[in-house]
């Protein structure tokens, strides 16, 4: 068997079908996803385990194809010539390998490319602060991410620092200096990288995601101490959010990082991709700006208190989920069971749609 030539066909049905996520299991068909729906490729022959290792093969080295059999588990990015660029994830079920690719596009759009909203803008002019994109796995958070780094890299003459597992999209320096640093291929994991980064004269720093409470310790402290910092949690919303970094950390610590966040917070963007009436995916979402409001919430650990801030300051750039989503409705963008099926407080939409 070819696996080139096979890895190829499916990169290529990949891009012709607009897809976003291609997976490769033994005893079926090759599966990608088109605006949320899992489509089989029934054109092409259902996979035998041999055939998912040699395609495995063709995107890993050999000595990551070692680790892999060893630890089960692999994280990696992969890069199809000039064609396309996917985040891939390969695991072993039943003992059998699975891989789950995700397309990566090469050019980075820009926020309003992406259909968001121009008040995220100005969290890529801040000179320092701490700026989370949150919301579950494939929702454009890391797209969204490269869209304010790049109007950074664009615009503003800075040092960036991303650290990534793994490295999706690539940034070319323009006024910028971009450094990308991969876990396990450029640094050991999220917290050696971090460690180095002062001395590394960083202005922005981008962390692909804060799994653990030693990472957002890090990221904190930069914030406070002049940087820009991004990065992505998988929360909800807002206050959900700031609730779970306050959780990762010991009781005896929950203070300090309170007083911490209500300082250097400057925003949280939860967004979500809903299927569109017209075809493809459009955004929903919530913005929260940190005003001293809010900053006052998070000291005196009134955080449930933080929804209610967002829904009444939209006159502060603040963006509510349900005006979000029953804008998108009006506009005739998605249909009212998407729009309830995203929100978290039904009730709400139900009386903005009136």
């Amino acid at each position: 068997m070819n696996y080139e030539q096979l890895l190829t066909s499916f990169v290529n049905q990949v891009i012709a079908q607009g897809a976003s996520d291609l997976h490769l299991s033994a005893g079926a068909h090759p599966v990608i996803r088109v605006s949320s729906i899992l489509t089989p490729l029934l054109s092409e022959a259902k996979l035998s385990d041999e055939d998912v290792r040699g395609l495995l093969e063709r995107m890993l080295s050999p000595e990551r194809i070692q680790k892999f059999l060893q630890t089960q588990e692999a994280d990696f990015s992969f890069s199809y010539g000039n064609t396309a660029r996917f985040r891939g994830n390969a695991f072993v079920e039943r003992g059998h390998i699975g891989v789950a690719l995700r397309l990566v596009p090469r050019t980075i759009r820009s926020v309003k490319e992406l259909n968001l909203p121009s008040e995220l803008e100005q969290f890529a002019t801040r000179e320092q602060g701490f700026f989370l994109v949150v919301g579950p796995v494939g929702q454009g958070k890391t797209t969204t991410l490269a869209a304010l780094l790049e109007k950074i890299n664009i615009e503003r003459t800075e040092h960036i620092i991303t650290i990534e597992d793994p490295i999706e999209y690539l940034f070319e320096n323009k006024r910028s200096i971009v450094d990308q640093r991969e876990v396990r291929i450029d640094t050991a994991d999220f917290e050696t990288a971090l460690g180095s980064v002062f001395r590394q004269d960083v202005d922005v720093l981008m962390i692909g995601e804060m799994r653990t409470s030693e990472t957002m310790a890090i990221a904190v402290t930069a914030a406070e101490t002049g940087h820009l910092v991004f990065s992505t949690l998988h929360t909800n919303n807002a206050s959900q959010t700031i609730d779970r970094i306050l959780d990762t950390f010991p009781s005896g610590q929950q203070e300090q990082v309170r007083a911490q966040l209500a300082e250097t917070l400057s925003g949280i963007f939860s967004q979500r991709l809903i299927p569109r009436i017209s075809g493809g995916l459009i955004p929903a979402y919530e913005l929260l700006i940190n005003t001293s409001a809010v900053a006052n919430l998070i000291r005196e650990k009134r955080i449930h208190e933080i929804d209610a801030i967002i829904e009444t300051s939209s006159q502060e750039g603040m963006i509510d989920m349900n005006r979000c989503l029953a804008d998108l409705v009006r506009a005739g963008e998605i249909t009212p069971e998407s729009a309830y099926a995203r929100s978290w407080n039904p009730k709400t939409l139900e009386r903005l749609m009136m």
